[in-house]
């Protein structure tokens, strides 16, 4: 099997809470033109909360080295300029790392603006280009964007005047108030559109430790990932919260249940909503099938469940069969309330679906006739054999019905 070459040609770290206090003060992501964004961006550690993203132009093996090596460096206490500087001992690869506490810097081959806000709201956003490593000091609000241009990208030359932009973008709504993982989600949408450098990879949240885990990864070797500037999902403008990912999205204009209108929820706002701790935060895990689509639209479901009802394992399984028999969700069994798995302290929900045989996409219909006689009826070749079939089962009702 022959793997191509992957490389993040964009990689993003923004704190907005130094202290780690705010749950949404630190957030770090990767995106690019190229294939395999799965090999590109590293998102650890939830426990030890900092990112290591990577990239570069030198090949695979010698940027896995030094991402291992500045994890390692990070695990033993290092600072992030301390994990950053090995990536220098590594031709043509780029290591970013970051803390909410600890600060951040890059080190290795690199052209990034390095954004600082001061209290007084004083935005100073400094270009550096692999100079050794470049610092976001610890205790300061900012920001580090690397961004170039992929070869074979259309929109090829733009990635100096964008970097640009998107770092004054950046300070401007650090020093606004928005929060981190708002600012990560804009710069995602903003640099996708204006520099073709769109796919996930993706994003993590550093001080709560929530990743968009393949949200938006490649479903398969050597293609590209999700494009970030790209409608992600439906979602209702009403007050249930119902929701459904693209593809199946297409499909749908207006809210099944009520009817009201649908609104595009961009991969970018996706980003966004899915690394955001709020009230209505939902971690959704799905097993028992990789199938694409299915762990994407059962998060909306579920998230949109727990919306309207709160932790109730049994309303969950009730939306999530509603959508398998409707087609939204094909290739897995119907679930019980014992399939859903609810922790309503830490905000999880676990879904455990039972893959169908027989290259089936959809479960069984619950009809008041056996399985048998459908294959009986499956296997009448006639007009007229069905015709004596149905005569056969409703002979009783006929014949009330010529007595009437």
């Amino acid at each position: 099997m022959i793997i191509g070459p992957a490389a993040a040609t964009c990689n993003i770290i923004v704190i907005t809470d130094p202290t780690g206090k705010d749950p949404n003060g630190a957030a770090a992501g990767s995106m690019s033109f190229q294939n395999n964004m799965f090999q590109s961006t590293f998102l650890s550690s939830s426990s030890g909360h900092f990112a290591i993203l990577s990239g570069g132009e030198g090949s695979s093996t010698p940027r896995l080295q030094a991402i291992v090596a500045s994890v390692k460096a990070m695990e033993a206490g290092a600072s992030p300029q301390a994990a950053a500087n090995l990536a220098n001992s590594y031709s043509g690869i780029r290591v970013l790392v970051g803390t909410a506490t600890k600060g951040a810097a890059v080190g290795g081959s690199y052209d990034v603006y390095v954004v600082t806000v001061s209290n007084n709201g004083t935005i100073t956003v400094t270009p550096h280009s692999s100079d050794g490593t470049a610092v976001l000091p610890a205790g300061t609000r900012g920001a580090i964007i690397h961004l170039r241009n992929t070869e074979g990208n259309p929109m090829y030359g733009t990635a100096s005047k964008v970097r640009q932009e998107t770092a004054v973008n950046m300070g401007k709504m650090i020093r606004d108030g928005y929060s981190a993982t708002y600012i990560l989600g804009q710069a995602f949408g903003e640099v996708a559109n204006d520099s073709g450098e769109k796919y996930g990879g993706g994003g993590v949240n550093l001080v709560s430790g929530i990743t968009t885990g393949d949200m938006f990864t490649p479903a398969q070797l050597n293609t590209t990932g999700y494009a970030m500037n790209t409608p992600y999902a439906k979602i209702s403008t009403s007050s249930d919260g119902w929701s459904i990912g693209y593809p199946a999205a297409e499909q749908y204009q207006t809210d099944p249940y009520d009817g009201s209108p649908l609104k595009i929820e961009y991969a970018y706002e996706a980003l966004i909503n899915a690394i955001t701790v709020t009230g209505q935060t939902v971690q959704v895990s799905v097993y028992g099938s990789d199938d694409i689509g299915i762990s994407e639209t059962t998060q909306e479901i579920v998230a949109a469940t727990v919306k309207k009802y709160g932790y109730d394992n049994v309303q969950i399984a009730n939306r999530i069969n509603t959508a398998i028999d409707s087609g939204t969700i094909v290739g897995v069994n119907h679930v019980e309330p014992k399939d859903i798995n609810v922790k309503s302290s830490s905000r999880a929900v676990g879904v455990y679906y039972k893959p169908l045989g027989n290259d089936r996409s959809s479960p069984p219909w619950n009809l008041p006739i056996s399985s048998s006689l459908l294959d009986l009826i499956g296997n009448i070749q006639t007009a007229i054999g069905l015709i004596l079939v149905l005569l056969v089962l409703f002979r009783s009702t006929l014949i009330k019905s010529f007595m009437r």
